[in-house]
């Protein structure tokens, strides 16, 4: 059996029979291993007399054989411990489950867009904001539109709506000189382009979504250099090109530049004004502005491509209450609305004598007293809404009907609220004239109207549009604002009422912008040119080029070399400050404006 079964094993390709692969296993390492056959014919077939080469045993596997001990349990390798516990690293997070698993390869529109964002920033935007932000804003939203393209998105009409209304906020700082709406117009505008992006459209998607940019930064610096370093790994030799292309445009203008401007006065200073002013002690502000502008670039071409789907996070509805529990509160508060709008209607439809007579108080002092009371009363209206829909009774047919009915008369007694607060601000206007606080407030109350007018409309029509409609409202308000230009509106308020009551508060008024300028050129002499002086002396002392000065900058200019400033020295002093129901009210008290 031995030597059947050493003839079996010396056969290249011939394995043992099944009977006998016990008896195989049995001989172990005792059996002789044959050397395998050669490719030369014949060699299987040689004679049995023939000596057999002398063979090493097999050598068997590591960790087996009779003489391997076993390893004790406590000398085992171990499972790796997990150093976070309770914390599986499989779980995907939040952005992982709602951003597509990986966007595609950044193409070259892209890239340039991104290097021209960059160059624009590090260029422009050093000298402050004006028409620069929206001239650097043009190639980062076409690095956008290039990434989306690429993905496969197309453009939808909520998409172009946030994108052109984003564009039409960067206007503002080339409108105006004012420091507070260009802040207001440049937020909005970010998170305008954010939802353009992002394409959200239920609370939680605009919400979430005006904030889009921030998760993508990271993933779009990966995203981008990955681009990069493949693009300069697959075509060395066209980047060369490009580079030296570039240098030797960059040295001819330069060169030539530099030789016409010496030949021309005229073409000197206009290729002065055209050109940055770059210096080598602003560098670092410069590098930093480079990468800023990068860096935002690839985020928005990053959410283009792959953006989040801040939809996806859903917000269950809260349990639904019984009728009785639910609309009880609710009608009391609308009978509490109801007894109150109708002590303010004499109030709110009569003037100066009926404020007097029905409550004893002078007008400015009744309109302080109560507007901020009616705007914190507008806005937990609000919040009691949104309450009181999560909680709605929504299991019989007639639910729908009560909650419509309650609700809605709940807002429209709160319009009247709204309509007599902004009657006070009115009287206090009147009274006290007109300040960037005030305006602001006043703002603020007439945009809660009109999302009070939209959840009425939401209510009737469906609540589907509600979410946006309210953030396109609030975009509108912030560009209406911006475009109405608030310190020029404060000025010439003002002067009106200085024409009407020979009062005005000129040191007020010396502390607005230049946007100012042209409503306080109409005061007589000398409040003029008391009030103009210190504009006269600050714009004489900026250098600002033509892609960081606005348009009120420019025409404040342009008032103030038409007709000079005349020196009054100390006749200022003391000139047009208010006294009487000003200092009996301190009505400056809570005003930081």
């Amino acid at each position: 059996m031995s030597e059947q079964s050493s003839d079996a094993s010396s056969r290249p390709g011939t394995a043992p029979e099944s009977g006998d692969t016990a008896e195989a296993a049995s001989a172990g390492a005792s059996a002789p291993v044959s050397e395998p056959p050669s490719a030369g014919p014949g060699l299987a077939d040689a004679p049995a007399a023939r000596p057999a080469r002398a063979s090493t045993p097999p050598v068997p596997p590591q960790g087996s054989g009779p003489d391997v001990p076993k390893v004790p349990a406590y000398l085992r390798p171990q499972p790796r411990p997990d150093v976070w516990p309770g914390r599986s690293p499989q779980t995907p997070g939040v952005l992982s489950r709602l951003r597509p698993a990986s966007p595609p390869a950044v193409v070259p529109a892209t890239l340039w867009s991104v290097l021209a964002t960059a160059l624009l920033s590090a260029l422009l935007l050093g000298d402050g904001l004006g028409p620069n932000l929206l001239v650097v804003a043009v190639p980062a939203a076409l690095g956008a539109f290039f990434a989306a393209r690429s993905a496969g998105r197309v453009l939808r009409p909520w998409t172009a709506v946030w994108a052109v209304g984003g564009m039409a906020l960067l206007a503002i700082p080339a409108l105006r000189e004012a420091g507070w709406p260009v802040f207001l117009a440049v937020v909005s505008a970010l998170a305008l382009g954010s939802l353009a992006l992002h394409g959200s459209r239920s609370w939680p998607g605009v919400l979430l979504g005006s904030l889009g940019l921030f998760p993508s930064v990271a993933g779009g610096v990966r995203w981008g250099w990955r681009g990069v370093r493949d693009r300069a790994g697959d075509s060395r030799g066209r980047v060369r090109t490009v580079v030296r292309s570039a240098a030797v445009a960059v040295v001819l203008l330069i060169v030539f530049g530099a030789l016409f401007a010496s030949a021309d006065a005229a073409f000197a200073d206009l290729l002065g004004s055209l050109t940055p002013d770059v210096s080598v002690g602003d560098s670092p502000w410069r590098l930093f502005l480079f990468v800023l502008g990068a860096v935002g670039a690839l985020a928005a071409a990053y959410s283009a491509a792959a953006p989040v789907r801040w939809d996806g996070i859903t917000v269950r509805p809260g349990k639904a209450r019984n009728r009785a529990e639910w609309a009880v509160p609710l009608i009391v508060l609308n009978l509490l609305f109801a007894a109150f709008i109708a002590l303010q209607l004499v109030v709110l439809l009569g003037g100066y004598d009926k404020v007097h007579k029905e409550t004893g108080l002078l007008p400015a002092e009744y309109a302080r007293q109560g507007f901020w009371q009616l705007l914190w009363a507008t806005l937990l209206t609000l919040l009691v809404i949104a309450l009181a829909l999560r909680w709605a009774p929504r299991g019989r047919p007639g639910d729908r009907t009560l909650v419509r009915s309650v609700l809605g008369a709940l807002c429209v007694l709160t319009l009247v609220v709204v309509a007599s607060a902004l009657r006070r601000m009115d009287l206090y206007v009147e009274a006290f004239g007109l300040t960037r606080l005030r305006i602001s407030v006043a703002a603020v109350e007439l945009w809660l109207g009109v999302v009070l007018v939209l959840i009425i409309a939401a209510g009737v029509l469906g609540a589907r549009m509600l979410p946006r409609a309210i953030a396109a409202s609030a975009a509108v308000g912030v560009l209406a604002f911006g475009l109405l230009s608030p310190d020029g509106l404060i000025a010439e308020q003002n002067v009106q009422r200085y024409d009407r009551d020979r009062r005005i508060d000129l040191e007020y008024l010396k502390g607005l912008s230049a946007d100012a300028v042209p409503a306080l050129d109409k005061l007589p002499e000398p409040l003029r040119s008391c009030a103009l002086e210190h504009f006269q002396r600050d714009l004489a002392g900026q250098d600002t080029p033509w892609y960081a000065s606005s348009w009120g900058e420019v025409r404040a200019r342009d008032v103030l070399e038409r007709t000079s400033v005349q020196n009054h020295g100390s006749e200022c002093y003391g000139l047009g400050q208010e006294t009487g129901d000003r200092d009996d009210f301190d009505e400056d008290s809570y005003d930081p404006y």
